[in-house]
């Protein structure tokens, strides 16, 4: 094994890793706020709503992301959107967009369904005595059942954040230059077909395994409040 390109090719995978934090940060964040929404609107007595939100969740959750990836950024089309500094990222609109998007619509459908599962663990006798006190339906589910459902959902999103984490490396198919993608160039770039592909996973397995740990970490705090 020769890992002597490190000496001078680090930089492209702490950049990567940079990218991938960042991309994942954004997925998380952003497929919370659809999923949340999502979650909600399956909730409503308007069946129509609940139907196309039912379709959307089927159709992100019954296709491969790469599937998705590819048609995004043909329809997107940001050729216009520029390219941004920040300090050593230089950060490709172009592609980031679309990546960001499909991905955040992606990990929205599958959050809506631990959304969906968090909200219905709530017992029906917290909603049916906020209704008795005289508490609106939608100040009942911002004030009683999302805090208590909370607890429950937080464990997923965690999960959710490894796993995207991991997917990102996706995006290296429209030309993201994530962690997946530097390693390839590398790899290219040293004429090493399988050395700086191996560093990239042990990078992965370090991050994932880290954000494992401080997961653990926050179900055993969540676990011992439960107690008191």
């Amino acid at each position: 094994m020769n890992f002597s390109f490190l000496e001078k090719y680090w930089a492209y995978f702490n950049y990567g890793v940079l990218v991938t934090i960042m991309i994942s940060t954004c997925v998380v964040f952003f497929g919370s706020i659809i999923g949340l929404l999502v979650a909600l609107a399956k909730r409503s007595r308007f069946k129509p709503l609940d139907w196309l939100f039912s379709f959307y969740v089927w159709v992100f959750r019954g296709t491969p992301m790469v599937v998705q990836i590819m048609i995004s950024f043909v329809w997107m089309n940001f050729t216009s959107a520029p390219t941004i500094s920040f300090g050593v990222l230089n950060l490709d609109f172009s592609r980031l967009l679309p990546g960001i998007i499909i991905l955040s619509l992606n990990s929205g459908a599958y959050i809506s369904e631990a959304i969906r599962a968090g909200i219905d663990s709530v017992p029906k006798g917290q909603t049916e005595a906020a209704y008795s006190l005289g508490i609106k339906p939608w100040k009942t589910m911002r004030y009683v059942v999302l805090p208590q459902a909370l607890k429950n959902i937080l464990p997923a999103l965690g999960n959710e954040f490894i796993t995207i984490i991991k997917d990102s490396s996706l995006l290296q198919t429209i030309g993201v230059m994530e962690l997946w993608n530097g390693a390839q160039s590398v790899a290219t770039a040293t004429y090493l077909p399988i050395e700086p592909l191996l560093f990239a996973a042990l990078y992965y397995l370090i991050i994932t395994t880290l954000m494992s740990q401080l997961l653990g970490l926050l179900e055993k705090k969540l676990s011992q409040g439960g107690h008191h």
